[in-house]
């Protein structure tokens, strides 16, 4: 078997078993089709053959390129995935990637804006008045409160159709095609309501509608650049900066924490497969205390 075979069957079982989604397909394509060229230009042409020289001189070209560390601990997670996949298969008799460490990155705490502002960019984008007609505020504002509300990945906010809603609870899909309810307040729920109502056929009478919760301009399912595109141009209104989909997602979590929420029903709201993940968001909120302690402590400093 050629490596590039390897990389087609491997990304064929993540696509068909695993339930990745194709955005994620696509980046391991991506990460992998530079590992194929450094293969190539070494001179193997059977992934049996590889070897752990052939691993770290690929890290070496990407630490060459300048790539971030981040970027080099994905391309190097790809790789790492290849080669289980080869012993998991019997294609290889040893996973030699698997001494390869990443590296370290830098702890980058989650940003999220504070309650105010999420206020002041939620009412910036209309659509609140009873009486409103605008079919476009109506699904920007459901828009902005489902992802504030559902603290939801913008890739699944978007994959939303209308029968994913009942009541108060949302079905969200998340990554591995694992679903999870999550419960929306009143505010989301009016807004949704209203572009249920108002809005939403107006935009669906501009192409074949379809089950889609959230429609585009042309009448089709609103696209992750469109959603994007609605949510800077509120940031810019509003005037709070730096503000892109997973700042709701970051905003959601820390509010939820700030406000006494147990830490493992945020991990479940989220759709974290580990509380550790969820926990960098407890940093955030200790960072908080640790101020406010300071500044109101008599004997804090």
């Amino acid at each position: 078997m050629t490596p590039q075979q390897a990389v087609e069957r491997l990304l064929r079982q993540l696509a068909i078993e695993r339930g990745l989604s194709a955005h994620t397909v696509a980046a391991y394509r991506r990460d992998l089709t530079g590992y194929l060229a450094v293969l190539e230009a070494r001179g193997v042409t059977d992934a049996s053959a590889v070897s752990g020289d052939d691993v770290a001189a690929f890290r070496t070209s990407l630490a060459d390129r300048g790539l971030a560390a981040s970027s080099v601990a994905r391309h190097l997670s790809a790789v790492k995935a290849l080669h289980r996949w080869l012993v998991d298969e019997r294609v290889a008799e040893e996973d030699v990637a698997k001494d390869q460490c990443p590296p370290k990155l830098p702890s980058r705490l989650p940003k999220a804006i504070s309650i105010s502002q999420m206020q002041r960019l939620l009412e910036t984008a209309g659509g609140d008045d009873a009486a409103s007609s605008d079919p476009a505020a109506l699904r920007d504002r459901a828009l902005l409160e489902l992802l504030y509300a559902t603290g939801a990945r913008i890739s699944e906010l978007i994959a939303l159709d209308v029968d994913d809603v009942a009541e108060s609870l949302v079905k969200v899909t998340g990554k591995g095609a694992k679903q999870r309810l999550v419960p929306v307040g009143s505010y989301a729920r009016a807004a949704l309501d209203a572009w249920l109502v108002r809005g939403r056929s107006a935009f669906a009478a501009k192409g074949r509608g379809g089950p889609a919760l959230l429609l585009g301009a042309r009448g089709g399912r609103l696209s992750r650049q469109g959603a994007w595109e609605i949510i800077q141009r509120v940031a810019e209104e509003a005037g709070v900066p730096d503000v892109s989909p997973h700042t709701f997602r970051h905003s959601f979590a820390t509010h939820l924490l700030e406000g006494g929420a147990d830490v493992r029903v945020v991990q479940e709201l989220l759709g974290h497969a580990s509380v550790a993940t969820t926990q960098i968001y407890t940093h955030v909120t200790a960072d908080t205390l640790r101020d406010m302690y300071t500044t109101a402590h008599p004997r804090a400093r």
